[in-house]
């Protein structure tokens, strides 16, 4: 890790982003702090293949912040890297909801002299990772198909070392983290996802669905709450799991400690499942396949200025309206009410 050395993701995509990224580049230039681009996606995307996690922040040179320069998605692309090292991450928020991000592009300066002086607060929010029966593969054909609007795809994460005691990690590990969530959901339109879920190693249920979602409590206000789960507090230690559009009578959120992995296996008769880790496509799942969902040995430090106030932002990021008789029972009285 170089101290002096800030790692910088943009969404080339949108003018406003490549115009704050300008501005972190001044930045660093006029304090001495090298910049460097992270998780580029050249113009060539046939030709453009993208590195892990590891390989991107070992081409950055290791930087002490990775700062992200977009929406979410962008963040979601720069916590990765930033987890490879345990850096924090600091999110500049040119999107549209910002629920993650952290600084509006008026305050580049502010918060980076902030961060390099040491006058910011780290807000720890828990990852995930994965082990499986096998290393996880993308099929040839799904590339150009997936490819059309997203960009190029991550490579499918590879197997770790073996531990000193595998016994007590079956499966293969896998090099790969979430900071939202891990999702498994059915390829072909015709054909459901037949998925059984197993909690601390027990069957709990066979689901027919579209989908299953595994989240983090910060990944609990994206797909698993538009799903209809749960939206937990960030300070939690826990995993939220949200069947999508279930084909049976219990179809509810669980919310599980931390400690209690969540397993899922591919029934005989399934048809192909996705395995997406917070939104990118990383693997294809045949029957008999399984993977486990567990929390990752390091968490990811978000950069904040000031104490995190979650519940106001989740009102203003999700425009939440009152009861109307709420608010008119909320009213001042006036002299005509006696």
């Amino acid at each position: 890790m170089t101290g002096r050395r800030i790692g910088l993701v943009v969404h080339e995509g949108r003018a406003a982003a490549v115009e704050a990224a300008g501005a972190v580049r001044r930045w660093g230039a006029a304090n001495s702090v090298d910049v460097s681009d992270i998780d580029v996606w050249g113009q060539d995307l046939e030709r453009c293949h993208r590195r892990n996690a590891g390989d991107e922040a070992e081409a950055a040179g290791h930087p002490a912040l990775v700062v992200t320069v977009g929406g979410d998605g962008t963040f979601l692309r720069g916590a990765r890297i930033a987890a490879t090292d345990g850096v924090p991450v600091l999110g500049i928020n040119v999107g549209r909801v910002g629920f993650l991000t952290e600084v509006e592009p008026a305050d580049i300066d502010t918060a980076l002299a902030a961060f390099f002086s040491g006058r910011v607060q780290l807000d720890e929010r828990m990852m995930l990772t994965l082990c499986a029966s096998r290393p996880l593969e993308i099929p040839d054909e799904m590339q150009a198909l997936l490819r059309y609007g997203r960009g190029p795809l991550l490579p499918p994460p590879t197997p770790l070392p073996r531990t000193p005691a595998p016994d007590h990690q079956p499966g293969v590990a896998l090099d790969v983290t979430a900071l939202n969530d891990i999702v498994f959901e059915k390829l072909a339109r015709d054909r459901q996802a037949s998925l059984g879920v197993y909690l601390d190693q027990t069957l709990f249920a066979s689901y027919s669905a579209d989908a299953l979602v595994v989240a983090t409590p910060t990944g609990s206000t994206a797909y698993n709450f538009a799903a209809g789960g749960p939206i937990l507090s960030p300070r939690l230690s826990a995993l939220v799991f949200t069947p999508v559009a279930a084909h049976m009578v219990f179809n509810r959120s669980l919310v599980l400690a931390a400690d209690e992995a969540v397993t899922v296996r591919v029934l005989d008769q399934s048809g192909q499942v996705a395995v997406s880790v917070d939104g990118q496509l990383r693997g294809v799942l045949d029957p008999g396949d399984w993977v486990t969902v567990q929390p990752a040995s390091q968490p990811a430090h978000l950069v904040r200025l000031r104490t995190s106030q979650f519940y106001s932002r989740l009102r203003e990021r999700f425009s939440l309206a009152d009861a109307p008789a709420a608010v008119a029972d909320s009213r001042m009285p006036d002299a005509a009410d006696g």
